[in-house]
């Protein structure tokens, strides 16, 4: 699907990857209504954006909270007269601990932002992309859903639920103008440790070199050609393709090199 004069919703928006795609949407002509929780952020966009503010509506939503996502559809029409496209980039991970020392408001967390929040939002837009004549949606997983990383075990649990959720809802499309994009990236240097608020510097070892940190900016850049080309899957980072190829062919070998290679994120 060409992204030109199409309207797209983003989630996570203000920051990181989802504020890229942001940008990089609007420079290819599309409209957009970025989501987040974070008020400030979505102002830094809105002044990143330029003269092209005027494509982009922003929307303060909690996209736990189902109430609040079933009433967005109707936001973002008023401000843009219809939506063709839905990014759920929205995630957080985990504290960096064994799942025996996690604590359930954690675990809950995590799992309603990366799975629930996704979920809500497809429910309530579905509807209307598929009223459209072509339209798109993209969910954002991880490689952490492919292979556990030290201290992630839930988060790869909710990315993992994200995946199979994907690749189910793509086949429930297959017979409707709705395109899905399943999206699985590697590193990538963001904030997210940080807007997680688990209190956890995240850093890939530099021996490391299967794990090589990507910028968002080139993330997004990846994402948007694989929404143009209607891809099955995008797999973003020569890591996440290491990966997928390697947790295919041999799991367990996959886990222990992760494992080796990432065991210092996990707290003793």
């Amino acid at each position: 699907m060409n992204v030109q004069g199409k309207v797209f919703v983003v989630t996570g928006g203000g920051n990181g990857l989802g504020r890229e795609l942001v940008l990089l949407l609007l420079a290819r002509g599309a409209s957009v209504a970025a989501v987040d929780i974070d008020q400030a952020a979505l102002h830094e966009v809105t002044k990143l954006a330029g003269d092209r503010k005027g494509r982009l509506s922003t929307h303060v939503v909690d996209i736990t909270d189902r109430p609040a996502v079933e009433a967005l559809p109707q936001a973002v029409i008023a401000a843009h007269g219809a939506v063709d496209g839905l990014i759920n980039n929205a995630g957080i991970i985990q504290p960096f601990v064994r799942v025996k020392d996690l604590e359930d408001s954690a675990i809950e967390r995590v799992m309603r932002v990366n799975f629930y929040g996704a979920l809500y939002m497809t429910k309530a837009f579905l509807p209307y992309l598929l009223a459209r004549p072509e339209a798109h949606i993209v969910n954002v997983s991880s490689m952490g859903a492919l292979v556990p990383v030290p201290g992630q075990t839930i988060y790869g649990a909710s990315k993992a639920a994200l995946k199979l959720f994907t690749e189910g809802l793509r086949n429930e499309l297959l017979d409707t103008r709705v395109r899905v994009t399943l999206v699985i990236p590697g590193a990538m240097g963001t904030d997210i440790a940080a807007r997680s608020g688990v209190g956890h510097t995240l850093r890939v070892p530099e021996d490391s070199r299967s794990f090589k940190v990507l910028s968002p900016a080139k993330a997004a850049e990846i994402i948007v050609e694989g929404i143009e080309r209607n891809r099955y899957r995008v797999l973003v980072g020569r890591d996440a393709r290491i990966m997928d190829l390697l947790s295919r062919l041999s799991p367990k070998r996959a886990a222990d090199l992760v494992y080796k290679q990432m065991r210092s994120l996990l707290s003793s």
